[in-house]
């Protein structure tokens, strides 16, 4: 009743308002009456609906649906929601081991990490968790699911997923799936050299501690005879923007432009530039992308592309790029609102419109190669042996899903491989730039 009260009070204030500046009389008459709509539909389900109901739930309810007329990414908070956001620091939890996102109202797979049950069910990129222990998952907050999704390790959770048809007239392919959760450790990076001094990083995710294991990642590549990189975005669903403007920092100088915001607001455009200097400005850099490529991934992507600081390869990548803000309030919840979007140098928006199939978003790679979705559920699988041929086979701890120690991989099973092509055509482009590197020189 409070709260209906406090909307009444506020919509006579707007009136008032409206009186003393006249010239705004229209639009505050207006809102009152939108607002009126809001008070006479809270005040008749008070007085009227046939169980006594909270108003306090209709109120937090009411929120939620205007939020969700805006995108998949502003959500309004209650404070149980909002007090987990803002104490989700861990390392490590107990979970199924996936990276999910919104998109189009459902929880969809972003990446599903190696090693884990998520992993060894079969669960893969694109698929969409339509229901989680047989309640539906349309336009569930992102944190509530995770909620769900994560417990005990050794606890079980029963999952529905659903997966694109490939053929487009059909509907979605259904499964139930009930996985045992297990203690999951993140990962940032995995790196390693390739033959020809080229070394590879593999960034998983943006988190708070990437730039500082790309870091390291690169002197141990450097010590070892590095002269060229190729660091794979592929399947990376973003995260923190700061994280990829300093990841970004690494390798452009002369105060180059990163990226820059602009929303509505002047206090919402901000420039994110390079240094004066930067450690591995001359390090010869390809990119690898593609659809599941998104947020601060993309930034990095578009940063390298538009100062033509490397060569971009793979699928165009998925276009997500727009500023999310969170908002305390007065109750202890707090409204996660886009506030802005994110542009590349040049000016780009890449931020992908549904709604408009002309304006499809995303980085598109310099060199574009389309890879079937078997073909990449194959690569994930084969990570390992792919990346890392002279590695150990393993094996998972049920508790830990940490790798073991196993067998070596066998050379049948190296015949066996998925030729990765989008890797393969970056090693051919940096050997290449090194032949003809040399052959200048000679020439001189």
């Amino acid at each position: 009743m409070k709260n209906i009260r406090k909307l009444a009070i506020i919509a006579i204030i707007s009136l008032s308002i409206g009186i003393i500046f006249p010239y705004v009389n229209y639009a505050i008459d207006k809102t009152y009456q939108q607002l009126k709509v809001l008070v006479d539909v809270l005040e008749i389900i008070r007085e009227n609906y046939v169980e006594k109901i909270d108003a306090q739930k209709l109120v937090y309810g009411a929120a939620r649906g205007m939020v969700k007329q805006l995108d998949d990414f502003s959500q309004f908070m209650d404070p149980d929601v909002y007090k987990r956001v803002k104490s989700d620091t861990e390392g490590e939890f107990g979970g199924i081991g996936i990276r999910v996102d919104i998109r189009d109202g459902w929880i969809t797979v972003v990446t599903p990490l190696p090693k884990t049950p998520a992993f060894e069910a079969g669960l893969y990129p694109g698929d969409k968790i339509i229901e989680i222990e047989g309640e539906t998952t349309k336009d569930i907050l992102l944190e509530e699911a995770v909620k769900l999704l994560r417990g005990v390790p050794g606890t079980k959770v029963k999952i529905t997923i659903a997966r694109d048809n490939e053929d487009k007239n059909k509907d979605w392919i259904t499964k139930e799936i009930t996985l045992t959760r297990a203690l999951i450790v993140m990962e940032n990076t995995k790196f390693r050299m390739l033959d020809s001094n080229i070394g590879y990083i593999k960034v998983i995710d943006f988190t708070g501690h990437v730039v500082e294991d790309v870091e390291k990642d690169l002197k141990k590549l450097k010590k070892q005879g590095m002269e060229a990189l190729i660091m794979d975005l592929r399947f990376n669903p973003g995260g923190l923007l700061m994280a990829s403007v300093d990841i970004s920092k690494l390798f452009l100088d002369s105060n180059k432009m990163i990226v820059y915001t602009k929303g509505r607001s002047q206090q919402n455009y901000q420039e994110f530039k390079a240094n004066s200097k930067a450690v591995y400005s001359k390090l010869p850099l390809v990119i690898l992308v593609n659809g599941a490529s998104a947020s601060a991934s993309e930034i990095v992507a578009g940063a390298m592309q538009d100062n033509k600081r490397a060569v971009i390869i793979g699928d165009t990548t998925f276009g997500k790029a727009s500023v999310q803000s969170i908002i305390p309030l007065a109750d202890q919840s707090a409204l996660r609102l886009t506030i802005a979007k994110y542009y590349t140098p040049s000016g780009r928006s890449i931020q992908r419109d549904d709604k408009d199939k002309g304006h499809i978003g995303g980085i598109k790679p310099d060199i574009e190669i389309k890879v079937t979705k078997d073909t990449q559920i194959k690569l994930l699988k084969q990570e390992e042996e792919l990346f890392f041929p002279d590695s150990q086979k393993t094996t998972s701890n049920p508790k830990t899903m940490t790798p073991q120690a196993g067998e070596k991989v066998k050379e049948k099973d190296k015949e066996e491989l998925v030729k990765d092509e989008i890797l393969e055509r970056a090693l051919e482009i940096l050997k290449a730039r090194d032949i003809l590197g040399n052959l200048k020189v000679n020439s001189e």
